[in-house]
């Protein structure tokens, strides 16, 4: 297995230079190329996609969805392109090239504070610059992420995510150090659209009951901290971003979303649903998100 590992990675390593080698312009090409194979010829996980997409947007006429479908796939491809160039050209002197920084005085505001900050985003936008971005603007962040499988290509993704000043917290088994980090009022990041099985919180989220991890809202009760809807949503070229403070829930504000965990949870899912409709093509349909195992009684209590 190590050796198959290591044979992956290099593949990898050998896409990644390839990349670095070609000018951002011509990468454009080959994304738009890729992505008319995997949403076209191939139609890869078409079925999931266009079951998430008719349940989002009923509204939608084919056509449309049919250009969501593709314009999702050359933006999933341009993300990796953004990795590979991102260390070369992005930096502390001349970030302001690249990007518009959207709410400052309240990042500011914040992340001076003695408070700890939990925020929350989706798979929108280029969410890997995003952490990226947050550290390079002097404001280092601790992010959860799932260890991949292959050992020499997490590696690999954790020394780009690290470079400017990202932490990163395994998934299983981080649960201790994200409370230390909360205790010294730092900042904890969280992709908050992910499937938490049939012991999660359901919530709505486009208009269906959608599983979400409890941790995140309570993590933020328990520790008195604002919760922070953001993004780095990419701009019509690639490397080129709005840095987005979109909107916060602070416990100590007494709004009725912040007195429980469901309430929390709702709150900041209805948030990103939110962003995620004024540009549906920068989001990851391919998740099968709204699974749902549990019980037909306990749904018909829910939904009640």
């Amino acid at each position: 297995m190590r050796v198959v590992h290591y044979a992956a990675y290099l593949v990898v390593r050998s896409f990644v230079c390839l990349l670095q080698a070609l000018r951002t312009e011509t990468c454009q090409v080959v994304t738009a190329g890729l992505a008319t194979l995997f949403a076209d010829v191939f139609k890869i996980r078409r079925a999931v996609i266009d079951d998430n997409l008719r349940h989002a947007f009923p509204e939608m006429p084919e056509r449309e969805r049919r250009q969501v479908v593709w314009r999702m796939w050359n933006h999933l491809f341009t993300l990796i392109v953004e990795i590979a160039h991102a260390p070369r050209k992005i930096h502390d002197t001349n970030w302001r090239d690249f990007l518009v920084l959207h709410n400052a005085d309240t990042l500011t505001r914040l992340g001076l504070g003695d408070r700890p900050i939990v925020i929350v985003s989706a798979h929108f936008g280029n969410f890997e610059m995003a952490g990226y971005l947050l550290a390079i603007l002097g404001f280092p962040t601790y992010t959860v992420a799932r260890t991949l499988d292959n050992p020499y290509i997490d590696a690999f993704l954790n020394r780009f995510r690290s470079r400017t000043g990202q932490h990163m917290i395994p998934k299983r088994g981080g649960y201790d150090q994200i409370v230390e980090v909360l205790a010294r009022g730092q900042i904890m990041t969280f992709l908050a659209d992910q499937y938490a099985g049939s012991k999660g919180c359901f919530v709505e989220f486009f208009g269906r009951p959608a599983s979400t991890h409890k941790a995140i809202a309570l993590f933020a009760l328990a520790n008195d901290a604002p919760l922070v809807v953001g993004y780095a949503r990419r701009q019509k070229r690639p490397l080129h971003y709005d840095l987005v403070i979109e909107s916060i829930a602070d416990p100590r504000s007494g709004e009725e979303h912040v007195s429980s965990v469901p309430g929390l949870t709702q709150w900041y899912t209805r948030e990103l649903e939110r962003v995620i409709r004024a540009a549906p093509d920068q989001y990851w349909w391919i998740h099968r998100r709204w699974k749902d195992t549990r019980p037909a009684k306990k749904r018909q209590k829910q939904a009640a």
